[in-house]
């Protein structure tokens, strides 16, 4: 049992730590604040290849907190949120019975690009149910995605059902299975991260809109910056265990600042006037629905707790906004997606603020929202 135990310690201490991840500060805003506030609606990474995605994603998993699970639950089940309970154990709830609770790491799940349905949604043992009358349920993909995070890599090469089945669960946070009349249900609310490389297509605009922020990154072109992520890497697969110790003071107190965030969230306000600037702005860029401005609202008050604060400020909304809004412009998403300049401009009219020399200079790399 305990060499067991040290082997699973031993597999999760070679995690790149997240703190020591330089650069793409904005895919790592994106993540941190879906983490926050999981009602955002994930982030779709859309990038080059090799630019740390899934090392990014691993790490961030690797950083939170155990969460306490209801032992032996295959669907991580939350032993005291009533919404994040499986039916089985609402049930053993309801009729007092001591529920035995055990503690997890956040589960990061990897989804393969040839998943089948049936591998994602899980399956029902029809013959099991008609001849015992029981449920046979065996769960996929989903069920182990429970309060965790969800990674999808290429998912502009995934097929279009199975990307309407993931968008569905995460906006609903429970799984549905049906067949031959026999239906189960269990809770599947994650953190949904995709990633794609635009060179290889692009997602429909209805199912990018339902991607809650976009986060685009580029290959580092600076090359002292390249050597340090090079030597970085370099000297965390020489000796990770002495790599990892160097930055357990950085990791310890970023994993605090996102628990005291969660904490902090309900209390965070976002004034009437900023909210009005905010619809404002969806407007005048013509963004179709309403999903546009929760998510800059709820962005922007995770990025406030994140800081620690109660108060939603124009700067908060100003790192957010372009995160939240740039996939959702209907006029030319080539271009939209590529910069977000137009939403940065909108943002200055609505908010009478001037538009930064950095944005006006690049024209449309958007404004850098660092994460220390």
């Amino acid at each position: 049992m305990t060499s067991t135990a040290q082997t699973t310690a031993s597999t999760r201490r070679a995690v790149f730590p997240f703190t020591a991840i330089v650069g793409q500060e904005e895919m790592k805003l994106a993540l941190l604040l879906n983490v926050i506030d999981p009602k955002i609606g994930g982030v779709m990474i859309m990038g080059d290849r090799g630019t740390g995605k899934s090392t990014t994603i691993r790490a961030l998993a690797d950083l939170l907190p155990e969460i306490p699970v209801v032992a032996n639950d295959p669907f991580n089940s939350d032993p005291s949120d009533m919404d994040l309970m499986s039916d089985e154990v609402r049930q053993q709830v309801a009729e007092g019975a001591e529920i035995p609770i055990d503690h997890r790491k956040v589960q990061m799940v990897d989804l393969p690009l040839g998943a089948t349905e049936d591998r994602v949604c899980g399956t029902i043992d029809i013959e099991k149910a008609l001849s015992e009358g029981v449920k046979a349920f065996e769960p996929g993909l989903l069920a182990k995605a429970n309060r965790g995070i969800l990674y999808v890599d290429e998912v502009n090469l995934l097929d279009d059902h199975l990307v309407d089945v993931l968008l569905d669960s995460a906006a609903s946070g429970w799984n549905t299975v049906e067949r031959e009349g026999i239906s189960i249900r269990h809770p599947a609310r994650f953190v949904l991260v995709g990633s794609g490389n635009p060179e290889e297509g692009e997602l429909r605009p209805q199912l990018l809109d339902r991607f809650g922020m976009h986060a685009e990154i580029r290959t580092v072109k600076e090359p002292a910056l390249r050597v340090q992520i090079v030597e970085q890497r370099g000297e965390f697969d020489r000796n990770p265990a002495e790599y990892l110790e160097q930055h357990k003071t950085n990791q310890e107190e970023l994993q605090q600042k996102i628990v005291n965030a969660q904490e902090l969230l309900p209390q965070v306000n976002i004034d009437y006037e900023l909210r009005v600037n905010i619809s404002e702005v969806c407007s005048e860029l013509d963004v179709d629905g309403l999903r546009g401005d929760i998510v800059t609202n709820r962005a922007a008050k995770a990025i406030t707790a994140f800081e620690g604060r109660t108060e939603v400020t124009v700067d908060d909304i100003r790192r957010v906004i372009t995160l939240c809004l740039r996939h959702r412009l209907r006029k030319d998403p080539l271009e939209s997606i590529d910069s977000g300049y137009k939403v940065e401009k909108a943002f200055a009219r609505a908010f009478g603020v001037e538009l930064s020399e950095d944005t006006a200079q690049k024209n449309g790399t958007g404004v850098k929202a660092g994460v220390r």
